[in-house]
């Protein structure tokens, strides 16, 4: 599908779920792995392990990317590792079923510097390493509700994500001269763990009723994050790629 031999990518929270998908996929692609985790140390040497049984090489590293000397750290030590970095996809986030009268301000910056905060520090960092070599990817994880609303509550999620395909425009421009393309992925519902946690099986199950090809997959995410990462996609930055199974259509 796509060429990424001998490219090192960071995927941030790809310990499970959604990263682990698009860290398989790239791997699959030819791609060394960093696999970044903040607290699922087992889950994360399990993706690892699964990485190198396709013969690429994975790197574990524990930073809470919300954190300013985490993620230097992480990318001091991505440097003496690989001495670059191609690839950077900003997949760490959560959320909260919460609506607007029960979240609390603590609750709004959680949200906001995990999900939103953790991109600028990544991206600002990546950038350092990606200039010079006139050549990068970087992929924000956003999501359809990002694009029209979250349905159910969750308004501090929504405004991270719709917030994260304005930080991709602008991020699109600013890397152009230096070869760097910035370009957001916004899944529709896609199964993992943190999906049914939050909203339980019946409910997913509802939900998926509602889109015409059904749940979608990991996987799903980790294609499209594969072909903006190689050749065919250079001339595409600033774009975002709907992977929502038909859930929202513009």
């Amino acid at each position: 599908m796509t060429d990424l031999s001998g490219q090192v990518a960071l995927v941030t929270g790809a310990s499970r779920g959604l990263g682990k998908g698009i860290a398989l996929v790239l791997a699959e692609e030819g791609a060394n792995i960093v696999v970044n985790y903040r607290s699922s140390k087992k889950e994360a040497e399990e993706t690892a392990e699964m990485i190198r049984s396709l013969g690429r090489e994975a790197l574990p590293i524990q930073a809470d990317v919300s954190n300013a000397e985490d993620v230097a750290k992480m990318f001091i030590e991505i440097q003496s590792c690989f001495q670059k970095i191609d690839i950077l996809v900003n997949n760490a986030g959560t959320t909260q079923a919460k609506d607007i009268f029960e979240i609390n301000e603590q609750d709004w910056d959680f949200i906001l510097d995990t999900n939103m905060k953790s991109c600028y520090l990544c991206s600002k960092e990546a950038f350092k390493m990606m200039k010079h070599r006139k050549r990068g990817r970087i992929i924000n994880i956003s999501s359809v509700v990002g694009e029209q609303g979250a349905l159910y509550g969750h308004v501090h999620y929504a405004t991270t994500k719709s917030g994260m395909l304005g930080f991709t425009k602008t991020l699109a421009r600013t890397g152009a001269p230096f070869g760097i393309t910035v370009n957001a992925i916004a899944p529709g519902i896609i199964e993992t763990e943190l999906l049914i946690q939050t909203h339980g099986r019946e409910k997913v199950d509802q939900l998926s009723k509602q889109v015409p090809l059904g749940l979608g997959t990991p996987r799903d995410v980790g294609c499209a994050a594969a072909f903006l990462c190689g050749e065919g996609a250079r001339y595409i930055t600033g774009a975002t790629i709907d992977v929502n199974g038909g859930m929202y259509m513009r």
